[in-house]
């Protein structure tokens, strides 16, 4: 059986534990303590040089690292991929703005702030990653405007990566009031069936 290495209030780990429930596949998680560095223990380092969760373990040993590239991994040959080749590139698209425009921002803020780890240095950063967070969201309101899902109008990765911390962006005192597209989009893949909320390991 499959192991997720994961923390539980984990957006990039939620990622990996919806699609894997989404998909029917079993699998026993590993829950590791982030805050007391858990995760930069020469046991884990092993699993991943870089020191971060998720990582999924497979049966064999091997193990892949890096949230997104696990997604595109499990997605493969199902509904949460799309099969032609423009439309699995403007899946990659979202995955990259994702993790480049998106969770550096939105995840950043509500990791600080719901772990409590707000420092003089952190508070300076808090302005410039606000505006880039609500960037990110107003990137999202115009495309979900005029589509249901972001791929082809279907419920694929790029919707399981956007959601993580799009839904609990409040933790991150991020306001989504004006963004009436994007809550409707939420509200969409929450009445998915399958879906798990963030918590449930």
């Amino acid at each position: 059986m499959m192991r997720l290495h994961d923390h539980i209030t984990s957006g990039n780990g939620y990622k990996v534990r919806l699609l894997l429930t989404l998909l029917g596949l079993p699998f026993t998680r590993v829950e590791y303590d982030i805050d007391r560095g858990a995760t930069r223990t020469p046991g884990f380092l092993r699993l991943n040089p870089n020191g971060r969760i998720p990582v999924l373990e497979f049966e064999d040993g091997r193990v892949l690292a890096e949230s997104n590239a696990i997604l595109c991994y499990l997605a493969e040959g199902t509904r949460f991929l799309p099969a032609d080749r423009f439309e699995r590139a403007l899946v990659l698209q979202w995955l990259f703005f994702e993790q480049y425009s998106h969770e550096p921002n939105i995840a950043t803020l509500r990791y600080w702030i719901t772990h409590k780890l707000m420092n003089d240095e952190r508070r300076a950063q808090v302005e410039g990653k606000r505006r880039w967070g609500y960037a990110a969201l107003e990137v999202m309101e115009r495309h979900l405007a005029e589509h249901r899902y972001f791929v082809g109008e279907r419920y694929s990765i790029a919707d399981i990566a956007l959601y993580a911390y799009t839904h609990v962006a409040g933790e991150g005192e991020f306001d989504l009031a004006r963004f009436a597209a994007v809550r409707r989009w939420l509200e969409r893949v929450a009445a998915e069936p399958g879906h798990i909320p963030i918590t449930q390991a």
